[in-house]
């Protein structure tokens, strides 16, 4: 069976990617396969995560391009050296511009830490998601999956899910709670899914 071959980009730790490898260890990514990781933070975490399951990877730094448009470019060119059919954004920290987001529609999806448009577009990334939802009062978080275009965080939806807030929380606990009540379960599901449509 022809499985979407998916590209994930990171910056960070990696959890998200981690969730997205045990779930396509345990079947509930069927329909892709993770086969590069690019990171625009050589010290990555995400980095580790990706050689322990022998999944290939890649550093493209925006200093070392010298401009926005050589580093996308060289992002690009991996992605066509590996077949790619599908960039998941799991906490990648550069925005995209439209010239490479149009070069991909509906085949680059992102998850974000919120019920979207709730907290948020540019600026809202990390704890700070998490900060506001706090500093709102809202009762409900949650998160979000989407396609990205070349608005931030302003793609189609393709899934959510809501996580309570409780009393006595704080940004970073918020934090905890939604990645493992949200994002670890909507994002492998939702990769799931588009993959399913691309080799259908």
């Amino acid at each position: 069976m022809s499985k979407a071959k998916i590209a994930v980009l990171v910056s960070g730790g990696g959890t998200n990617l981690q969730a997205l490898i045990d779930a396509q260890n345990s079947g509930i990514i069927n329909n892709g396969e993770i086969v590069l990781v690019i990171s625009n933070n050589s010290s990555a975490y995400a980095l580790e995560r990706a050689a322990k399951a022998g999944i290939k990877s890649l550093v493209v730094l925006k200093k070392e391009c010298g401009s926005q448009a050589a580093f996308e470019q060289k992002i690009k060119d991996a992605l066509t050296e590996n077949n790619i059919d599908l960039i998941v954004l799991a906490g990648f920290m550069s925005i995209l511009s439209e010239d490479f987001t149009n070069d991909y529609p509906e085949r680059i999806i992102n998850v974000h830490p919120s019920l979207i448009p709730s907290f948020c577009g540019a600026g809202f990334y990390g704890l700070r998601v998490h900060e506001e939802a706090l500093a709102y009062g809202v009762k409900v978080t949650g998160a979000t999956v989407h396609f990205v275009n070349e608005i931030p965080d302003g793609g189609k939806i393709i899934a959510q899910k809501a996580v309570e807030i409780q009393e006595g929380d704080t940004p970073e606990i918020l934090q905890k709670r939604v990645m493992e009540q949200a994002e670890w379960i909507i994002l492998p599901a939702a990769v799931e899914l588009v993959s399913k449509q691309i080799v259908s």
